[in-house]
């Protein structure tokens, strides 16, 4: 077998870092930037819609969603995503990244911005059309995971494709810290402007009527980031991995990229047999990709599907942690304005200080430690950390225990995004022949997606208290928050396992790695 790659592709992996890389990052960045904002500034406002539009007067506890509603709430996005993943990364490589590319962000803007206008004053009605949009935002979402990974990819050079595509990851950690500083910002403003009483000493009042602005506008702030980008990502031409190995214009693709690289190349002779080897045409369900891929593709789904259930069930843990070591004060010393502040700043603060210094270590690093060794990495020290936790758990509890606590739980989610959270989004997009890539990414990623459901909501459950008394409003018993832990942990352990089938794309082309430049002499 004779390795050929064709010139224009050759051009792109040994060419050095330039403007056009960072101006891909932005682009490709900016939604996930948006992607991350949207999917977790829910999360800053559920207490504040349960004081809204669910508030019982009799109540010793100011009103909050009730279990139906709020899994609604924070679950119809992760479903839409789900869909959202496997769709677009099919269509990605059906009509092209670029097209597909505007339809997603269109969507994203749109279902935003209406997200936060839902109709009428009655809970039914504004719930109801919140979560109507907030599936069709997270449809437009999920198709932002495989074409932003896969274009990423697809411009990069061979030397640093890791970082640039954990880069764009990254901005992940940056849409979760502006979620809450848009908050913290919004709740200070109304909170100047409309004082009010805690609810303990006024249960009416303690929820001024102007509080019902705030939710709306931290949904719809999530709109101004993606419409900024629209013009730059309908400028960007269509990746040349595309144009040249599925679409098979050679000629197109020299010509885009000799203008994005600013240097002549030229076509080569033999090009076209390369790209028409009928022997590289196989398709998703054929024998020959279960051959080649069917393992790399069960190990990307597996690790992400695992990774996923213990990633999201941590982030619902938050407030309850942060309520149970008393970053939080109890809800009925708060006004309702107050409160959303409180969940911000503590939300911030995790971020802060683990979530996003993890993303950016693993920027740093990945192109020198490589994919494997840091999801390995991630893993192991996920499953110590929550194994940690939850075994001596009635220790952490106590009070004199709580900053203890406070670093455990921060550690975990920094070797969460140093290492399997930012890996599991990146091989993917490098493992899979061109015309597979993105419906291969999606896949991989919608398969995460199946997983945080099940950490959102089947651990919503779980960690229900065993003791009947102690659950939450509407809440059968569970397994407790200890033994729901020992479980994260064990899924994280298994998680590791199943990176040994995942290989490692460091320093490979993209057709080395997916098997498109072999050709018989």
């Amino acid at each position: 077998m004779a390795e050929q790659q064709l010139g224009v592709l050759k051009a792109l992996d040994v060419a050095k870092t330039q403007l056009y890389h960072f101006t891909a990052i932005v682009i490709a960045g900016m939604g996930f930037f948006t992607d991350a904002y949207d999917l977790f500034c829910v999360s800053l406002v559920t207490k504040l819609l349960g004081r809204l539009y669910y508030f019982n007067p009799l109540s010793e506890k100011p009103g909050s969603l009730p279990p139906h509603v709020a899994a609604a709430v924070n679950g119809v996005a992760l479903c839409g995503t789900l869909a959202g993943q496997l769709f677009f990364g099919w269509l990605g490589d059906k009509l092209g990244r670029k097209k597909v590319y505007g339809i997603t962000l269109i969507m994203m803007i749109v279902c935003s911005v209406a997200s936060g206008l839902s109709f009428g004053n009655k809970a039914k009605g504004v719930m109801t059309t919140l979560c109507f949009f907030r599936f069709w935002l997270g449809f437009g979402i999920g198709g932002d995971y495989p074409l932003s990974a896969t274009i990423m990819s697809e411009y990069a050079n061979k030397k640093t494709r890791g970082a640039f595509i954990a880069a764009v990851f990254a901005m992940q950690g940056v849409g979760i810290l502006a979620g809450g500083f848009v908050a913290l910002a919004v709740s200070s403003i109304f909170d100047k402007k409309f004082p009010a009483p805690t609810y303990a000493v006024n249960r009416a009042l303690s929820t001024p009527p102007q509080a019902d602005y705030i939710w709306r506008i931290i949904v719809m702030f999530g709109a101004l980031p993606a419409a900024l980008t629209y013009y730059w990502r309908m400028k960007m031409p269509e990746t040349a991995r595309y144009t040249a190995l599925v679409a098979k214009n050679i000629k197109q693709a020299t010509q885009d990229m000799s203008k994005v690289l600013q240097v002549e190349l030229e076509m080569e002779e033999r090009a076209e047999d390369i790209v028409k080897d009928p022997r590289l045409n196989y398709g998703l369900f054929s024998k020959e990709f279960a051959k080649r891929h069917g393992l790399p593709l069960l190990g990307c789904t597996s690790t992400w599907f695992l990774l996923d259930i213990a990633f999201y069930s941590q982030n619902l843990f938050q407030k309850d942690i942060f309520s149970a070591i008393g970053w939080i004060p109890k809800a009925a010393t708060m006004n309702a304005i107050h409160e959303v502040f409180m969940i911000a700043r503590a939300q911030t603060l995790i971020a802060l200080c683990s979530t996003v210094p993890g993303y950016w270590f693993t920027v740093a690093f990945i192109d020198i430690m490589g994919r494997f060794a840091i999801q390995l990495m991630g893993f192991f020290m996920m499953t110590v950390f929550m194994f940690a936790i939850a075994f001596p758990y009635d220790h952490w509890i106590k009070p004199d225990n709580r900053i203890g606590f406070v670093v455990m739980y921060s550690l975990t989610f920094f070797f969460a995004n140093f290492g399997p959270n930012a890996t599991t989004f990146i091989v993917p997009a490098e493992i899979f022949p061109a015309r597979l890539r993105s419906t291969c990414h999606g896949i991989s990623a919608a398969t995460g997606k199946a997983g945080a459901i099940v950490g959102a909501f089947g651990f919503l459950y779980a960690a229900q208290s065993q003791d009947k008394t102690k659950t939450d409003a509407g809440y059968p018993p569970g397994i407790g928050v200890k033994n729901s832990l020992i479980m994260l942990g064990v899924i994280n352990f298994v998680g590791m396992l199943f990176t040994f089938l995942v290989p490692e794309p460091k320093g490979k082309s993209l057709e080395e790695l997916s098997g498109e430049t072999e050709v018989e002499k």
